[in-house]
């Protein structure tokens, strides 16, 4: 191909074009914006290939060298900023295959033998991926050691359980706290099972239908980390479902932050008033001077819809493609990078919340004591005590509650006279269960609130984390 050539059509397709794409050809094409983030992705795949090329002898040994001498080059550039990226190369890969050719000469043209950018995104989006799997994990472990550390300091802190946003029973906030601990242990094995899944190597597919060079992809796949290559052409250039699984993973983890974000705004409002947050994770009012907005929970709440808008898009853009590469998948990245980003941002500032609550003792217990949260320990006595079949202990408590209510008293305020109006049967060692403490205290079930068992649950986790 001439230089003219060149000039007049397009450098990547070669003869085929005579023109330039137009202009908004290239507005809705180009994605250097998006996928300049996959520029060490790219040198770590080139390197690999380049190395692979070299061994089987595809490629000169002294070609070989001049390309890494050059990829080198350029990861200096990309890591001080001074690397040119240009539109009019698209993306990161012919971005950095234009930059080769420019330092190294027509050594670089030897690079992209035996591979294709259908195999070569599939590969730099997989590694990212991978990567970002392993990162979040990582994060989730930080949350976890923050909420056990809160744990610890509050396993005698005794706090009503809610169903139904409604006072249900009385736990302690340290078993409250520990219940996220095993809700993000499952993200994190989530995380773990999605890059597990997705540890095969899609280079040497090339565009669809492998090559006839002679290549050697346990070599390039060991080298980059993978457990083997990938054992079909056509999937290994059209699969995106590692990271749909890498999404559906990070979308339910920020559920999960969101369910605990939407608590902390809950719990700092004077309503419930159970913790407070410091200026580091609260915000003013521009107008009303006495405002402590719990912003910092808000947005992790709010940044949910992101995570999951991810994933639901990445699945319409897959929905129906016939096999192998459609350019549709160039919609990719741009989601699942904006998706980690705000999990990641999202995971970082619950761990500093949770390590700022500072939790009200005594309203929390206050709390606990009303909407006659022991009912069900009232039911449980008559069951042991006295006993009654539980259905009909469920009857009597209910007529217990209805009693205090209209005498505006708690449980454990009701006269004995008012229960043995009740149930003769009753005697004055109910008391011992009807106060939110001696509650908690019974509860002594394997995973149950009980101080007792909530210490060794969080013995358990400091071990493990």
């Amino acid at each position: 191909m001439t230089d003219d050539s060149v000039k007049a059509g397009h450098s990547l397709w070669g003869a085929r074009f005579s023109a330039k794409p137009g202009a908004l050809m290239a507005a809705i094409n180009v994605s250097i914006g998006v996928d300049a983030r996959l520029a060490g992705e790219d040198l770590a795949g080139s390197r690999a290939h380049a190395a692979m090329l070299g061994a089987t002898g595809i490629i000169t040994a002294a070609d070989q060298t001049k390309i890494e001498r050059g990829l080198d080059l350029i990861a200096a550039e990309i890591a001080d900023g001074t690397f040119p990226f240009r539109d009019e190369y698209e993306d990161i890969h012919m971005n950095v295959e234009a930059r080769l050719a420019e330092l190294i000469g027509p050594a670089a043209g030897r690079l992209h033998t035996a591979r294709s950018r259908n195999d070569q995104v599939a590969l730099d989006f997989r590694l990212w991926v991978r990567e970002a799997c392993s990162r979040t994990a990582g994060q989730i472990v930080h949350l976890q050691r923050a909420l056990v550390a809160k744990a610890s300091d509050h396993t005698e802190t005794v706090m009503p359980g809610f169903t139904h946003l409604q006072i249900a029973q009385p736990v302690t906030f340290a078993h409250h706290l520990m219940a996220y601990v095993e809700m993000f242990a499952r993200d994190a094995r989530r995380f773990d099972a999605a890059r597990a899944g997705m540890n095969e190597c899609p280079l040497g597919a090339a565009a669809l239908a492998g090559t006839g060079f002679p290549i050697d992809r346990e070599m390039t796949a060991k080298a980059l980390g993978f457990e083997r290559p990938t054992a079909n052409s056509l999937d290994s250039v059209s699969a995106r479902d590692f990271a749909i699984e890498a999404l559906s993973a990070a979308a339910i983890c920020a559920g999960h932050l969101s369910r605990l974000a939407e608590e902390i705004v809950l719990w700092v409002s004077p309503q419930f008033g159970f913790v407070s947050l410091s200026d580091a994770f609260t915000t003013g009012s521009s107008i009303m001077p006495q405002k402590r907005n719990p912003d910092a929970a808000e947005l992790v709440r709010a940044k949910s819809g992101r995570v999951t808008g991810a994933l639901v898009g990445l699945l319409m853009v897959m929905k129906g493609l016939p096999l192998a590469y459609a350019k549709d998948m160039q919609e990719d990245k741009a989601a699942t990078f904006e998706a980690f980003d705000a999990l990641e941002l999202s995971l970082a500032a619950m761990t500093g919340m949770v390590a700022d609550m500072s939790p009200d003792r005594q309203a929390m217990e206050t709390a606990a004591g009303t909407g006659y949260a022991t009912a069900t320990d009232l039911a449980d006595w008559l069951v042991r005590a006295l006993g009654v079949a539980f259905r009909e202990a469920h009857h009597i408590a209910g007529a217990a509650v209805k009693r205090a209510e209209q005498l505006g008293l708690t449980l454990a305020d009701l006269p004995l006279e008012a229960l043995k109006a009740i149930e003769p049967r009753i005697t004055a060692d109910v008391y011992a269960v009807l106060a939110p403490r001696a509650s908690v205290a019974a509860r002594a079930s394997y995973g149950g609130p009980a101080p007792a068992q909530v210490r060794a649950q969080i013995a358990r986790w400091k071990e493990r984390l």
